[in-house]
């Protein structure tokens, strides 16, 4: 391809609007151009990238014996509501009607619509296992998309789906993929880290994200040096740091006057006693408008992830003041659980246990003292609520733990009975007798692995493609147009290379610096520089964009120098 016909609009300077390395990147080198917030065009470089990405996926998920759809991304509402999650997903979901006011959506993911497929075709265990995926756009309503294809409001995912007649054919299913996309990622050049996650919406019994770190992610992974521990901070769990409580039961709870007072901190600086670990932080919100009560150790923080799955629902949000006056008699910052005993509480497992405990007495004003968490607090549910931070001890063995922040790069999942009991779906097992069929669910974004690979592989100048999904190879650049010598070898060099390699052929007039910047800035991983000085020597230059090294090589070695570059490129360690 010749870089005057090719269109890549490239930008000298950052965009004004771009936070994120990836983001600058893919707008300055010619990738992407946005058209609304969260929505990209991929243009010619960014979609050539791309369709290596799909390429590695395709091969791998093939290569567990995984068979290629493609499905619409126009679903009608009635399968959604089958599942349930139409009510339970928010304003997230792109929903319509059509003329005729029938309820549409466009898919955020497409489990309902596999499953309705298998649900009409496959009858028996004999047809079973089964390993569906497409490669497809997908919708998703961002309140807040930012950082360019990261968080996009449309995207493409790969979506892959298993069915089997029993959770032991979940489990090798749940594995292979896991393989699969080691596999993936390490082709595309990204070291992933899997971690435990939550399913969220998805449901289903167990689910692993995969990871890569980086400053511009907006996830935040937990993990343990010493014994690989690794888990999303919506899943992650550590050792309470201890407390030193009152050996005796204190006395009897003692209401005391704490006039202004609304926060944890100042509670603490008004009363020595009352410092936050000694507190009970009370928080109220409305769970399928149900007012719940959520208690935590003062200075902990309330992950809402975790609140969905401790209450099996997704439809929640903080309560108002005036909803908290209206249950409980006071406005936020002197609410407690003491003596509650009509409304659902769900306590940290910090709390477990305390004693000697300050909390708010349900009178503006006042707070109580005494608390005695399993003695005071009634029909109390216990579950994982806190956030875990840095320097937490590990569960498994006590050493620190780290709180990075992540790329997602793909999460799979343990559906199990989830959609096909909700949908049907059912085959006849060996016994003759119906039995719902195992799912399990497995998605990779397309674009965020792109941009996690520019993440990772970029310097000052721009991006650094690894080999394997570099949108060219290689770019020949003729010095001197007017040189006819200098023009006849870059062109049979560039024809030559075209027969092995994608390569640009840098036919513009203009000047070196220019050519140079702009094959640095979209990272085209080999450069040939091809002048009138250096053939007068019998030379070209070569040029390697990840190392910056370039060497005077003869036009009788040119071939062979490039293809033991390209295998060494090639083999790239993951970063």
């Amino acid at each position: 391809m010749r870089w005057s016909q090719i269109f890549i609009p490239t930008l000298r300077d950052d965009p004004a609007d771009a936070e994120a390395i990836s983001h600058k990147l893919m707008l300055r080198a010619g990738l992407v151009r946005q058209l609304a917030a969260g929505v990209y065009s991929k243009l010619p470089l960014g979609f050539r990238a791309s369709r290596k990405v799909e390429a590695i996926v395709r091969e791998e998920m093939e290569r567990i014996g995984a068979q290629e759809f493609h499905l619409p991304v126009l679903h009608p509402g009635e399968l959604w509501k089958e599942s349930g999650r139409w009510f339970d997903i928010g304003d997230e979901m792109f929903r319509l009607k059509d003329r005729r006011q029938g309820d549409y959506c466009l898919g955020m993911t497409h489990e309902e619509v596999f499953t309705a497929i298998a649900r009409d075709e496959l009858r028996s265990y004999r047809q079973l296992p089964q390993i569906w995926f497409q490669i497809q756009t997908k919708f998703r309503d961002e309140a807040r998309p930012k950082s360019g294809v990261l968080r996009g409001r449309e995207f493409v995912m790969k979506d892959s789906y298993t069915f089997d007649v029993d959770f032991a054919g979940l489990d090798v299913a749940f594995d292979k993929h896991a393989e699969a996309y080691r596999r993936i990622f390490a082709r595309c050049g990204v070291r992933a880290l899997a971690v435990q996650a939550a399913s969220g919406a998805m449901g289903g019994s167990e689910s692993v994200e995969f990871m890569s770190v980086s400053d511009a992610g907006e996830d935040w992974t937990v993990t343990c040096a010493s014994c690989d521990y690794a888990a999303n901070l919506e899943k992650a769990t550590s050792v309470v740091s201890s407390v030193d409580d009152p050996r005796e039961e204190p006395g009897d709870i003692e209401k005391f006057s704490t006039p202004g007072i609304r926060t944890i901190e100042a509670l603490a600086a008004f009363d020595e006693n009352a410092s936050a670990q000694r507190q009970i932080k009370t928080l109220v919100y409305s769970v399928d408008d149900q007012v719940t009560l959520f208690l935590l150790r003062g200075d902990h923080t309330l992950n809402e992830v975790k609140l969905a799955e401790a209450t099996g629902v997704a439809n929640f949000r903080a309560a108002t003041a005036e909803e908290c006056r209206e249950a409980l008699g006071a406005l936020p910052g002197s609410l407690g659980a003491a003596g509650i005993a009509e409304l659902p509480i769900y306590a940290d497992d910090a709390l477990k246990g305390r004693r000697g405990m300050v909390t708010g007495a349900n009178e503006d004003d006042f707070h109580l003292r005494n608390v005695s968490v399993e003695r005071d607090l009634d029909k109390l549910q216990w579950a994982s609520l806190r956030e875990v931070v840095a320097g937490d001890r590990c569960v498994h063995c006590g050493n620190e733990l780290a709180v990075q922040r992540t790329i997602e790069l793909g999460h799979i999942f343990k559906l199990g009975l989830r959609y096909s009991e909700a949908m049907k779906l059912t085959v006849l097992n060996d016994q003759g007798r119906e039995v719902p069929v195992v799912m399990g669910s497995y998605g990779i974004g397309i674009e965020r692995l792109l941009a996690a690979v520019i993440e990772s592989y970029h310097d000052d100048n721009g991006i650094v493609w690894p080999w394997s999904v570099a949108p060219f190879h290689i770019v020949v650049t003729p010095i001197s147009l007017k040189n006819a010598d200098a023009m006849q070898k870059a062109e049979g060099i560039y024809h030559e290379l075209q027969k092995d390699y994608e390569v640009l052929f840098d036919d513009r007039d203009e000047r070196p610096g220019v050519k140079f910047k702009d094959a640095d800035l979209v990272g085209v991983p080999l450069r040939i520089v091809v002048g009138p000085k250096g053939l007068e020597k019998g030379v070209v230059e070569l040029f390697e964009r990840a190392s910056q090294q370039k060497e005077d090589i003869p036009l009788d070695r040119v071939f062979d120098e490039v293809r033991a570059c390209a295998a060494r490129l090639a083999e790239v360690e993951p970063r």
